[in-house]
């Protein structure tokens, strides 16, 4: 049976409790001291909510369904079967929150839990239960500031309230979550605790829990022993779990990050009786935002030892959020940042040559699939370029070239060059690109030729369209008269081709030659041609595989060209013909940096999807 250790009466004060003296609005907030301090009291357990789909889109452009339920897979596999991140809360309130939400049901996890976030409104209880969740937050805003000049209420009001919509949770089945809003300027022991001794007896009766969240709302949390509630953190959380026996695992704390105090405050709510911190993937929430989810987890494994939890998986959110969701993360950004792990100084960079255990945090290559990187300055010296170099050199970082030593006389021409721009008042980095040039011109065996990257690129290019062309409908059909009209298409469409057919398998054409306007006449001998003995034509017969030649002259042009033959197959996978492309190698360099990925869209008149 549940039994608060102490028992408190609500107090009604005439005037709101606004705690001037610590927060005078037009000053600095104070924070104020006293001679007592309080005893961390962990919890057996630990654990992490999520709120990156609640909070968390308080303060940016809103994720697509699509991409909350990639998020939330990507949170099921960072807090691993365990369950070290149990909860993730939604808004159900937009047609757009629902699908999420059915998105992320439909997957069926154990962990992370979906719960909701309501208003203190009897009628959002239907919205809840329509989706069958198990637990709902509900906002109970605690502190004068919102009872008296917000909701222009007296404390009683308010707080019978608030017990009146935890009473319809229960009676709904639903367990209530309580987010104690704006607790750090609250009257802790005339309001906040009188309350959750009401929440603790609900629960009893009950038999169901009765959450608490305490939400931080301004970031007025410390952590300072002996610092004066409503703002110490140590004081409240032992106010709760300690004196009132309020169960540690219905206890939650909820910080922002508005005086930079967000993730030691969780944590400290972790250590004096909070079981779980509810934080937000990046730090993402309103105004300056929540705990830092992955820092929460790192900070989990601090606390605990538990080296189960699949850190790299840190590394692949962050990868997303950048290349999908398109959010801009910090380069120093802990953890996650392109250069968190990035040191500039050169005694570091000599240092990490040596023994990387010097310089890094820990094998954050192990740990977060991210090797430590360096940053040339005029203070990397030669050991600083030359680990920049073996960083970034992909001859080097594949291992085809070995690492470069900073004894190297090429890394010395390279460091003179950069103390010269520092000497001329340079106050930036080098950039990745100058380094690569100066690296081109002193160290020029670390780099295949710029006409061997093109001409790579250049045939990858080629094999994409190519093998594109050979699956449409048209040209897998070899109906005459609709292949030559799609194929005349395609060439006008795609510069890069000099001359495009289709040849059966007795090794002639199946169609006119199709050539860039006005060189037709260049190829008229091709069309009675026998191509059963030429070296395109047979690999593919024989292989029944695309063949891609290397560089070389056409006899009709005197271009730089490359022949692509691909088979065309019936669908028992016998070839029943080949078509064959000639490239313009110059106009295929072309499009290095910008593939045409939808050459044929326009397979007929009509648009496709």
């Amino acid at each position: 049976m549940l039994k608060s250790i102490s028992s408190y009466s609500l107090v009604e004060p005439d005037e709101p409790a606004l705690y001037r003296e610590q927060f005078p609005f037009t000053k600095i907030p104070r924070i104020l001291f006293d001679s007592s301090t309080v005893f961390p009291s962990p919890p057996k357990e630990l654990w992490i909510t999520d709120t990156t789909f609640r909070d968390g889109q308080q303060s940016r452009p809103p994720y697509t369904p699509g991409q909350i339920a990639d998020i939330f897979t990507l949170l099921h596999k960072l807090g691993g079967q365990k369950g070290l991140i149990r909860q993730s809360e939604f808004f159900i309130y937009s047609d757009r929150d629902r699908q999420a939400v059915e998105l992320c049901l439909e997957k069926g996890y154990q962990f992370p839990e979906v719960t909701s976030w309501i208003r203190a409104d009897k009628k959002d209880f239907a919205l809840v239960k329509s989706f069958n969740l198990k637990e709902t937050g509900i906002l109970t805003s605690v502190s004068d500031y919102h009872i008296f000049l917000k909701l222009k209420r007296t404390r009683e009001k308010t707080m019978n309230d608030y017990l009146e919509i935890v009473q319809t949770s229960i009676e709904h089945g639903i367990v209530p979550r309580c987010h104690f809003e704006d607790i750090t300027r609250a009257d802790i022991y005339g309001f906040c605790l009188p309350f959750a001794e009401k929440l603790l007896r609900i629960a009893e009766e009950a038999k169901m829990p009765v959450k608490i969240r305490l939400c931080d709302t301004m970031g007025y949390g410390v952590t300072f022993p002996g610092a004066v509630l409503p703002r110490s953190v140590p004081k409240m959380v032992d106010a709760f779990h300690s004196k009132l026996g309020y169960p540690a695992e219905w206890l939650e704390w909820h910080g922002h990050n508005d005086f930079h105090k967000v993730h030691v405050n969780a944590a400290t709510a972790w250590l004096y009786g909070c079981a779980s911190v509810n934080a937000s993937l990046l730090g993402y929430g309103e105004r300056t935002g929540n705990p830092p989810l992955e820092a929460a987890v790192i900070e989990y494994m601090s606390l605990t030892g538990d080296d189960s939890i699949d850190t790299r998986v840190i590394t692949e959110i962050a990868r997303y959020f950048e290349q999908t969701v398109k959010a801009e993360i910090p380069a120093n950004y802990p953890f996650v940042g392109a250069d968190f792990n990035t040191t500039r100084a050169g005694i570091h960079a000599d240092g990490i040559l040596k023994n990387q255990e010097i310089y890094n945090i820990f094998d954050t290559d192990a740990l977060l699939n991210r090797p430590i990187r360096v940053m040339v300055t005029d203070k990397s010296g030669l050991a600083g370029i030359a680990q920049w170099l073996n960083e970034n050199i992909p001859a080097i970082v594949a291992g085809e070239r070995e690492q470069v030593s900073k004894r190297h006389p090429g890394i010395k021409h390279i460091n003179n060059w950069v103390m010269q721009q520092y000497e001329q008042g340079r106050t930036t980095s080098i950039s990745p690109d100058e380094l690569l040039i100066q690296a081109r011109h002193f160290i020029p065996s670390l780099f295949e030729s710029e006409f061997d990257s093109a001409r790579n690129e250049a045939i990858a290019i080629g094999k994409k369209i190519a093998e594109k062309i050979a699956t449409a409908p048209e040209v897998e059909s070899l109906e005459v008269s609709k292949l030559e009209d799609f194929l005349e298409k395609i060439v006008k469409k795609e510069g890069s081709i000099q001359m495009l057919a289709v040849t059966n398998t007795d090794g002639y054409r199946l169609t006119q030659v199709h050539t860039q306007h006005g060189e037709k006449a260049l190829f008229r001998n091709l069309m009675n041609k026998d191509f059963k003995n030429h070296v395109w034509f047979c690999e593919v017969l024989e292989k029944g595989e695309a063949y891609y030649s290397d560089l070389f002259f056409s006899k009709y042009t005197k271009r730089l060209i490359i022949t692509a033959a691909v088979p065309i197959k019936d669908k028992s996978g016998n070839v029943k013909a080949v078509m064959d492309v000639d490239f313009i190698f110059n106009e295929l360099v072309k499009l290095i940096t910008d593939i045409p990925d939808e050459i044929i869209d326009e397979r007929s008149d009509k648009k496709t999807d």
